[in-house]
């Protein structure tokens, strides 16, 4: 896509569409590639320490500007660079432009909060479901603190994130049920889907309004939803 060079009054229709664009396509770019394979790419070896440890740096440094700004859209890949002490080239062997970065760290942000409260242990019960779906509403709430009106245009980025990893902790969950017939893989699959995407869509749709129900009020009636939904193929106790 061209580079979005506009700054008059007849002009910035165009470039406020054209940064539209540029998220919704780099939204499907990333959609359906995992958290592993979109952090870095092809010129670097993951496995090298000294590859990570300059992948945190640039992390890191994108964490600070957002902490700082509370704006992700006025971060420039030069800023974060210039904080992690790199140059530009330097942050392109890791990471293929900005986007890449925040969808890294949203991944990481979300992964952690997550791996920190259900370990490997945790299994699909009531209170685990509970604890997901208020976490969710948690993330959402936290999320819009860190945005202005401008930053608008990465919300399907970041609930794109969020459905990935939602999906992958509760497929765990699923694979784990003790059933007397083994749910079938494809069933699986496509209930991770369905639960994922049944939790993130009231907490998405709470989050942009105005949060008069209560985020703990609103967890019990997406939990009910689900656990109904679930009923023909599992029991959650």
């Amino acid at each position: 896509m061209p580079a979005c060079k506009t700054i008059s009054k007849q002009t910035g229709a165009s470039c406020k569409r054209h940064r539209v664009e540029t998220v919704a396509y780099t939204y499907w770019k990333y959609k359906s590639i995992p958290r592993e394979e979109i952090t870095l790419t092809t010129s670097v070896n993951s496995r090298d320490p000294r590859v990570k440890r300059t992948r945190q740096l640039l992390l890191q440094a994108f964490i600070t500007l957002v902490e700082e700004r509370h704006n992700l859209h006025s971060i420039s890949v030069q800023e974060v660079a210039k904080l992690a002490t790199v140059n530009r080239a330097t942050f392109y062997d890791h990471f293929e432009d900005k986007y890449a970065l925040l969808q890294c760290w949203m991944h990481q942000k979300f992964h952690q909060k997550l791996t920190s409260q259900f370990p490997a242990s945790s299994t699909l019960q009531l209170s685990t479901l509970h604890q997901l779906i208020r976490s969710v509403f948690d993330v959402l709430a936290l999320f819009r603190s860190y945005v202005k009106p401008a930053d608008r245009q990465y919300e399907p980025l970041f609930e794109s994130v969020l459905q990935q990893e939602l999906y992958a902790l509760l497929l765990r969950w699923l694979k784990q049920v003790p059933t007397e017939a083994p749910l079938q893989e494809e069933a699986g699959e496509t209930t991770a889907q369905v639960i994922s995407w049944a939790i993130l869509g009231p907490a998405t749709q709470w989050s942009r309004g105005d949060q008069t129900v209560a985020a703990e009020e609103m967890t019990r009636r997406v939990l009910r939803v689900v656990i109904a939904g679930m009923s023909p193929l599992t029991t959650v106790t």
